[in-house]
């Protein structure tokens, strides 16, 4: 049966589950190798894991991409290389489903910012809480270790809101996946003086080569691939209900993996962004 005839006959749906899952287990992966890379390296061999395998795959070349096209993938290309290396650093210091639950502050405020109606400042409030009962009840804020962190993953919501907002407006001239295949070749290049020679240690060590390969499989090539499929057959709502899913998926995996068991605050807010999340992402009635 040909790939794409059997990719139909799977619920979409699957596709979403399938992506969270991969992502996360792909970041949960990654923390094995901060003990011998510095985690924005383990980012950085992401991004270049993620550019080899796309641009092998898309050949953007073939495109007659002009350079006003290349100037904005090279920009995207440089935040999305931010976004992932400030959030290594901040899974570093927090707890998987915690720092996920923070980071969706990005998305959420996108939403809020653009949004109309009730439901932007419903979404904000719940966000706001969801925060609060973290900071609060679910993280001990007097370690210093732990502020780092937050800041990390502060820095990283920015920097996904930026990502978002570079992505949507790229993304009516051409294909996402491109777009993903040029900004991780751009990533990886500008970044390479200040997060290559800290990602070396992976070329002198085969148990650390293959896991930053299988992180920039498993978080870039394969999760993105997944909700291409299931973007293209999901209503927008539904789409929005499974995003939702991702801090409680991110938190499974943590508790699975990295042995990270949340406390009460943690769930709470975990329970409140998520909720925001579904709010923020629903689409505005039109009429």
């Amino acid at each position: 049966m040909p790939v794409p005839a059997l990719a139909d006959r799977v619920p979409a749906q699957l596709f979403i589950v399938g992506s969270a899952l991969v992502q996360y287990v792909g970041a949960a992966i990654a923390v094995a190798a901060f003990a011998a890379i510095e985690p924005a390296s383990v980012a950085w061999w992401r991004v270049a894991t993620g550019a080899v395998v796309l641009m092998a795959w898309r050949r953007p070349w073939r495109d007659g991409l002009t350079r006003r096209d290349l100037a904005a993938s090279l920009v995207f290309g440089v935040v999305l290389t931010a976004l992932n290396s400030t959030f290594y650093e901040a899974i570093a210091r927090l707890p998987l489903g915690t720092a996920v639950s923070l980071e969706f502050l990005g998305p959420v405020a996108v939403a809020v910012i653009r949004g109309r109606g009730w439901a932007p400042r419903v979404a904000a409030a719940l966000a706001f809480a969801g925060v609060a009962s973290i900071g609060g009840l679910g993280l001990d804020l007097s370690d210093p270790d732990t502020l780092v962190g937050v800041a990390w993953i502060l820095a990283a919501a920015a920097m996904w809101a930026g990502y978002i907002l570079l992505g949507q407006k790229i993304a009516s001239t051409r294909s996402g996946i491109t777009n993903l295949a040029l900004g991780c070749a751009f990533g990886a290049l500008v970044y390479a003086p200040v997060l290559g020679p800290g990602a070396m240690p992976a070329l002198t060590s085969p148990r650390l080569f293959v896991i930053v390969v299988a992180v920039g499989l498993l978080s870039t090539v394969l999760p993105y691939s997944l909700e291409a499929l299931a973007m293209a057959r999901l209503s927008a709502p539904t789409f929005a209900l499974f995003t939702a899913m991702l801090p409680a998926t991110s938190a499974v995996v943590g508790a699975v993996m990295l042995r990270q068991t949340p406390g009460v605050g943690e769930v709470l807010g975990l329970v409140l962004i998520s909720v925001a999340v579904w709010i923020a992402s629903r689409p505005e009635p039109t009429g």
